[in-house]
């Protein structure tokens, strides 16, 4: 099973600061973990929401642009991972080795719908 994985953002990423050298070096320790069992299939980070947009589109089809910056951090994605795991609990087990940060973390762990997910 393919799961995505939303990392989502503080207030530290949202500032645009990168990680400390050793937050760079424990997160890079981990992702070659996750490579070395064939878990990691891809993922990177995201810069602050002030360089993003959001487009809405209505039912009708008419969209508005939104700039960032965003103010609801605990709404935002800081980074994503797509991974390969037999199960959630899989996943959720490699998650749990996820390397301390300067703050709180928020993880959240979603199943792709897969071809086999629609009946014949």
């Amino acid at each position: 099973m393919r799961f995505m994985i939303f990392v989502k953002a503080t207030k530290q990423s949202e500032t645009g600061a990168l990680p400390s050298p050793e937050g760079l070096a424990a997160m890079d320790k981990y992702n070659e973990e996750l490579i070395k069992a064939g878990v990691a299939i891809g993922g990177g980070g995201l810069k602050a929401s002030k360089f993003g947009a959001r487009v809405q589109i209505s039912k009708q089809g008419k969209t508005t642009v939104i700039d960032g910056p965003f103010t609801e951090t605990k709404e935002l994605v800081a980074g994503y991972g797509i991974m390969q795991c037999n199960s959630l609990q899989e996943a959720i087990e490699w998650i749990k080795r996820w390397p301390p940060q300067p703050e709180d973390a928020e993880i959240e762990i979603r199943p792709f719908i897969e071809v086999s997910d629609f009946p014949a």
